[in-house]
């Protein structure tokens, strides 16, 4: 858009042609010549945003797919720019008054401006799709993909509301009324400033906890989590909160400066490897390094043992069992758990089959010389 005093430049085709088309149409009513000309201006700008978007040879496109998807996402904003720079190069040509012809560019001019806001906001999103398209298939077992994923997504976010922030101030200062309401209003409303900040704290809160979180990385995608005893993995991080899937595939939103500022668990934070445990309550003549035996045994024929760590202990002695706890290795939490479910099941299959009397029961021991009616007395020994 060229223009001096609301007269188009000399050097301006577009201005140059749109007076001459003016010309042409001298004695049609005003609004009839703007209409007009403002058509030709959308027209001319379609016609040659057809063209450009021909220039790139379709084998050029499909031997480079980044190409094709670039060219694709900035289709819309090549022709809406077009659009304003025809737009804005004609309108000092209208029989409009100069008033108008202000107004009509000063709204061009902030429209320029959210339109290059939003190729920003397209830069952004392509360069953190094809970083966050190099991960690993399955990001569980890998900490560097899941450090590289939340990096990006939480920067991704942060760079959009920062992007959305700076384009909306500086289109509303495209009008001169808004900057002089602006400066005025900085000037003489400090209370409703302080006002605006606190209303605005939990935004800001979140989004400075979310860059925070990006940088420390205490938790990561796909990370397994415990938050308020729910035990799940971290799905999604936004700006503002994160997404935890819980095992049974409900949803938990968590505020992002709620977890800076309170404990939680993170099982897979250096390594996704994890050590599951298994209790049993059996009698006092369960075969230990029998057990032993089985355990080493059903870990060994499992996919899900990691193969580091298989140990079965006497934990507690009670009054009337004791109680054995397995521990066994797993590559991850989901597998962590599935080991101990298969390891739990089979053990007791094997005592019941093998050895049931190791199984807990219930002993009595009669009194010697107790009556033996109903009413006999009975202790229950040890």
């Amino acid at each position: 858009m060229s223009q001096a005093h609301g007269r188009p430049a000399a050097n301006d085709p577009i201005a140059h042609a749109a007076t001459q088309l003016r010309l042409v149409l001298a004695g049609w009513p005003p609004s009839l010549v703007t209409i007009v000309l403002l058509g030709v201006a959308v027209l001319a700008a379609w016609l040659l945003y057809a063209l450009v978007i021909r220039v790139v040879p379709g084998r050029l496109r499909r031997s480079r797919p980044g190409l094709d998807l670039v060219l694709v996402r900035a289709r819309r904003p090549v022709f809406y720019g077009l659009v304003i720079i025809f737009l804005g190069a004609v309108v000092p040509a209208t029989p409009l008054g100069q008033t108008a012809h202000a107004d009509i560019l000063y709204i061009l001019s902030a429209a320029f401006v959210l339109l290059l806001g939003w190729i920003a906001l397209i830069a952004i999103d392509l360069l953190a799709g094809r970083e966050l398209g190099r991960g690993t298939g399955n990001i569980q077992d890998d900490p560097m993909a899941r450090r590289h994923a939340t990096q990006w997504q939480v920067l991704r976010r942060a760079a959009n509301v920062l992007t959305i922030i700076i384009t909306v101030a500086a289109a509303l200062m495209a009008f001169p009324g808004v900057r002089t309401y602006g400066v005025s209003m900085l000037a003489s409303a400090g209370a409703a400033g302080l006002v605006l900040g606190l209303a605005a704290r939990p935004l800001l809160s979140n989004l400075i906890a979310g860059i925070q979180i990006a940088i420390t990385q205490p938790l990561r995608i796909e990370d397994a989590v415990v938050i308020n005893d729910q035990w799940g993995w971290v799905e999604e991080i936004t700006s503002t909160y994160v997404v935890v899937r819980i095992w049974n595939w409900q949803r938990m939103v968590v505020p992002l400066a709620w977890l800076l500022e309170n404990p939680f668990q993170n099982w897979t934070r250096d390594s996704a490897e994890l050590i599951g445990e298994v209790h049993w309550l059996v009698d006092y003549t369960a075969p230990l390094d029998a057990m032993r035996g089985k355990l080493d045994e059903i870990v060994h024929a499992s996919k899900l043992w990691s193969g580091k760590v298989v140990v079965l202990q006497v934990t507690h002695a009670l009054a009337q069992t004791m109680e054995l706890r397995a521990l066994v290795s797993a590559r991850n939490s989901s597998e962590a758990w599935d080991l101990r479910c298969l390891v739990r099941e089979q053990m007791i299959a094997f005592l019941q089959a093998e050895y049931p009397h190791a199984l807990p029961k219930q002993r009595l021991e009669l009194e010697p010389g107790a009556p033996t009616d109903a009413g006999q007395k009975m202790r229950t020994a040890a």
